[in-house]
C-alpha cells in the first residue's frame, strides 16, 4: 500500500479524509484494513487515548474488523454526533449484514444516543438522507431483538430528524413485547414533537401507571397540561411530584410558575425569581417565568425582575 512506508497514523488520518469526503467509497475502507492487517501493532500503540475525529473513526472500523460490532457501532455513534453533516453511516461496513446481523439492540440503542449528544438539528431533508442507513439498521436490528428499553430509546434518532412514524412504531413493536414506562415517555415524547398535546397527556398517564412514584412523569405531564392552559391541572400534578421528591428544584420551580399563573400570587413569584437560577436547563427556565409573568394582576416591577431572570 502506498502509505505504509510512513506513519501509520499520518497514513490513518489521510484515509479517513477520504472516507469524510465520500463515505460510501469502499477504496479507504480497503486500505485502513490493509493498514490494520499489516500495522496493527503500531496502530494500536499510535490510536491509543487518542480522540481526535480520524483516529476515533479508523477506531470503528478496526472493532468491526474483529468482529466486535457493539463497541464499533457505538464508537460510530460518537463520531456521527459531534460531526453529523458527514454521511458517516453511509460506510460500507455499516450496511454490511456481518454487521447488522450481530449487532445488539442495546449497543445500537446506545450509538443512537450518542449521535444526538452534541444537540444538532437533524430535523430537515439533508440529515434525514445521511441518517437512512440508521433508519435502515434500527428498522432490522429493532426487528430481530426487540429490547423494549432499546427501542424506546432508538426511537429518539428518527424522532429528532423529524421521522415521526418510524418512531412511534418503534414504540408499538416495544410494546407488543412488554409494556414498560420507557416506552410511554418515548411515545409521549414523540407525540409532543408532533404537536398533539392530548396524545402526549395520554402517553405522560400511561407511563404514569407503569411507574407512579416518578416524580419526573409527574412533571413532564403538569408541563403539558400547562400549555394545554390547564394551570390547575398542572398544580395538583407538581404536588403530587413532591410527595415522592419534596427537595427536587424543578417541581418546586414548576409549582412556585403555575400557582403564579393561576391565583397572581407575588409570593410564588417571588419563590419563582428565587429558584429560576438552580434550573440548569435554559430554555424551561424561561418557559416557566412567561407562564408565571402572565398570572393576573402581578405587580410590573415584580414581573420585570422575573423576565429579566428568563433572559439570564
Amino acid at each position: 500500500m502506498a502509505h505504509c512506508g510512513g506513519s501509520p497514523v499520518g497514513a490513518v488520518k489521510f484515509l479517513v479524509g477520504a472516507v469524510a469526503s465520500a463515505p460510501a467509497a469502499p477504496e479507504p475502507y480497503a486500505a485502513l484494513a490493509e493498514l490494520w492487517r499489516d500495522r496493527r501493532s503500531e496502530l494500536k500503540e499510535g490510536l491509543e487515548g487518542n480522540g481526535s475525529l480520524p483516529a476515533v473513526l479508523a477506531q470503528a472500523y478496526f472493532l468491526f474488523l474483529d468482529g466486535d460490532m457493539d463497541a464499533a457501532v457505538m464508537t460510530l455513534g460518537s463520531v456521527t454526533g459531534a460531526r453529523p453533516e458527514v454521511a458517516w453511516g453511509a460506510a460500507p461496513w455499516f450496511g454490511d449484514a456481518r454487521f447488522l446481523d450481530a449487532v445488539s439492540a442495546e449497543a445500537l440503542a446506545e450509538a443512537c444516543l450518542r449521535t444526538l449528544d452534541y444537540g444538532h438539528d437533524l430535523d430537515n431533508d439533508e440529515m434525514r438522507e445521511r441518517f437512512k442507513p440508521w433508519f435502515h439498521a434500527i428498522d432490522l436490528v429493532s426487528e430481530r431483538n426487540p429490547v423494549p428499553e432499546s427501542l424506546a430509546a432508538m426511537s429518539r434518532l428518527p424522532r429528532a430528524c423529524g421521522r415521526y412514524e418510524p418512531a412511534l412504531a418503534l414504540c408499538d413493536r416495544a410494546d407488543a413485547v412488554d409494556r414498560i414506562m420507557w416506552t410511554a415517555v418515548a411515545r409521549a415524547n414523540t407525540w409532543q414533537a408532533m404537536g398533539d398535546l392530548d396524545q402526549a397527556a395520554a402517553s405522560f398517564e400511561a407511563a404514569l401507571a407503569l411507574d407512579p412514584a416518578n416524580w419526573s412523569l409527574y412533571l413532564d405531564l403538569a408541563d403539558v397540561r400547562a400549555a394545554q392552559g390547564d394551570f390547575a391541572a398542572s398544580v395538583g400534578l407538581v404536588e403530587q411530584g413532591l410527595r415522592h421528591e419534596p427537595r427536587e428544584v424543578s417541581l418546586r420551580a414548576a409549582g412556585a410558575a403555575y400557582r403564579t399563573r393561576l391565583s397572581g400570587s407575588s409570593d410564588d413569584l417571588r419563590a419563582l425569581i428565587v429558584l429560576a437560577p438552580e434550573l440548569a436547563n435554559a430554555s424551561y427556565r424561561k418557559l416557566l417565568i412567561d407562564h408565571a409573568c402572565a398570572g393576573p394582576g402581578l405587580p410590573p416591577a415584580l414581573v420585570a425582575e422575573a423576565i429579566g431572570i428568563g433572559k439570564g
